[in-house]
């Protein structure tokens, strides 16, 4: 499969909280890196680089494997990898979760599968 660099740039428009500004729904199958403002919701599946200073939202059902670095980053669907988030992480069931998570506030909701290890710095 082809590598892809998609990068996003909404400068200059009114951010509001909460609004999608893309969406990877299931049924889509995307590999490489991924870098936006505002927020994103994945629903399908992600294999890279994902990079932002906004919010990244996971569906459930959505199978992600990356290194994500983002602001605020939600998860009800399956990630394999290593998070940095600036501000917060919060996993939702069903999500499942291997890898590492750095950030100053984790949220893991009961039913979540976490394996791996979390770091909180202060902030």
């Amino acid at each position: 499969m082809a590598q892809v660099e998609v990068i996003s740039y909404n400068k200059g428009l009114n951010s509001t909280e909460g609004r999608v500004t893309a969406l990877l729904d299931q049924g889509t199958s995307f590999d490489g890196r991924l870098t936006f403002e505002g927020t994103v919701r994945i629903g399908g599946q992600f294999r890279g680089e994902i990079f932002t200073n906004d919010t990244l939202v996971i569906n459930p059902g959505a199978q992600v494997e990356a290194q994500i670095e983002a602001d605020t980053v939600i998860i009800s669907g399956a990630v394999r990898g290593n998070i940095f988030a600036r501000r917060k992480v919060i996993m939702h069931p069903p999500a499942t979760f291997k890898g590492t998570v750095t950030t100053p506030s984790l949220r893991i909701d009961e039913g979540v599968v976490f394996e791996g290890a979390s770091y909180m710095p202060r902030s």
